[in-house]
């Protein structure tokens, strides 16, 4: 009760208005799934002419990450000038996937590719943390000259459909010099020039000294980045576009923005994210906006579409409780408002299709705010790891059908759930995760995962 005083007045306070960019809505458009995607993204590779930046928590050595690999060194030997630059998790980047025998990682893709066909690609490992535990760079957004292709994907066989599988994520595409100009720059400033990127697709990864000094540097630096944002007034036809940062648990200007949207919020509210782990603070919002009459969707992925997700023929991995704990937490949170689902005023869809796996976050609200994010909205990525987001205001509702559609697409293979006896019993969970959630819960440790995963 005290934290949701704190954190969320029970009068909406005004808007004080945000640096923007004023961009024609016709510049904003949304793309309908992962086919398009990568349909897209391969797109722009092929087209653009004076600049490339990629920023990813990976690119991954499969068929996609090799394919778009492919694609960047043949448009560079087509226009010799064309900047590229990737920007990628340090730590990702260098280590298999998990689960898998110890191997080189993606890097050995990158030198790989190198050698084949010479230099003219930059690839920079980021490194946040000296640990991947403990923080990730978690930036999203591409650059193709003055286009955006902005979403939370990472680039893989999964994310972009290369095969029979797929993992559903937000995809939008912003044609607009000055929020390209951002986004690059932000990249440009703070992990290349300032020395806080590392080449992953040179020998010689620097030693732990040298490494340890580059990330004091480095989240000394993020904790007074922002991009660079004028104040434009959206005119007719127009819609104002606002890149925000957050890193860290001070100065998080991220996540003091979703709060305060939270806090402007008048009618409507719909929540995106794949692992129910919400914060204290956005929990205490949440209550709050419910408690003011707010009408609150929440759409989160079944636990059998999480990417952590192993079935029970399968053998077990302690990695695999993740979704059952985060279906947990939701159990917990859907008795807690049994009151509001029952009337309908807060709603729960948990989406599932097939052994396809769910990656969509973000937020829509008062059909005039949309946030495009990487972030999960979870502990880590408020607390641990680089995030960045994409707000979206239209007073207008010039977007607001395109937001629409992309609603209705996402609850196409979702369930609206009546409570929290819809959720399987922890009874019916297999011998192995009933065996290590007690463990966990016994010790506490399972508060402990929460806030770091």
């Amino acid at each position: 009760m005290h934290i949701a005083r704190h954190w969320l007045p029970r009068r909406p306070q005004a808007a004080v208005p945000a640096p923007a960019f004023a961009m024609p809505a016709d510049a904003v458009a949304t793309l309908p799934d992962p086919v398009a995607f990568r349909t897209t993204l391969l797109e722009l590779i092929a087209a653009a002419t004076r600049r490339v930046v990629i920023v990813a928590l990976y690119l991954q050595d499969d068929d996609a990450g090799r394919e778009i690999m492919a694609a960047l060194y043949a448009v560079k030997a087509r226009r010799p000038d064309l900047s590229i630059a990737l920007y990628l998790d340090w730590h990702r980047a260098r280590r298999g996937l998990i689960g898998r025998q110890r191997s080189e990682g993606n890097a050995a893709m990158y030198r790989s590719c190198r050698q084949r066909h010479g230099p003219g690609i930059e690839v920079y490992g980021v490194p946040v943390q000296n640990r991947e535990l403990f923080g990730v760079l978690h930036v999203k957004g591409f650059v193709f000259d003055d286009t955006v292709l902005y979403s939370g994907a990472s680039l893989n066989e999964v994310y972009l459909a290369c095969h029979q599988a797929y993992r559903l994520d937000r995809y939008h595409l912003l044609r607009h010099a000055g929020l390209a100009d951002a986004l690059a720059g932000f990249a440009r400033q703070y992990l290349r020039t300032a020395g806080a990127a590392c080449r992953l697709d040179l020998p010689g990864a620097p030693g732990a000294r040298r490494l340890a000094r580059i990330i004091h540097d480095l989240r000394a630096a993020l904790d007074r980045a922002t991009y660079a944002v004028p104040h434009e007034a959206p005119g007719p036809g127009e819609v104002a576009v606002t890149p925000l940062l957050g890193f860290g648990r001070t100065h998080n200007a991220l996540d003091a923005a979703l709060l305060q949207l939270l806090r402007e919020a008048r009618h409507r509210v719909i929540l995106l994210t794949p692992y129910f782990n919400l914060p204290r603070p956005l929990r205490a919002a949440v209550g709050n906006l419910l408690r003011r009459g707010c009408r609150i969707d929440i759409m989160v992925g079944d636990k059998t579409a999480s990417d952590f997700y192993i079935p029970p023929a399968e053998p077990f991995k302690t990695i695999g409780l993740l979704p059952y704990l985060y279906e947990n937490n939701l159990r917990r949170f859907m008795r807690g408002h049994r009151r509001q689902i029952a009337s309908g005023q807060l709603r729960i869809h948990v989406w599932r299709d097939g052994g396809n796996s769910y990656h969509a976050k973000g937020l829509f609200i008062d059909d005039e705010i949309a946030v495009l994010t990487g972030s999960n909205l979870n502990p880590r990525a408020w607390r641990l790891d680089l995030e960045n987001a994409l707000v979206l205001r239209d007073p207008h509702r010039l977007l607001h059908a395109r937001h629409q559609a992309e609603w209705a697409a996402l609850r196409e293979h979702a369930t609206l759930l009546g409570g929290d006896d819809a959720l399987e019993s922890p009874a019916q969970y297999p011998a192995a995760v009933r065996k290590n959630l007690r463990r966990l819960k016994r010790t506490r440790l399972d508060r402990l995962v929460n806030r770091l995963l």
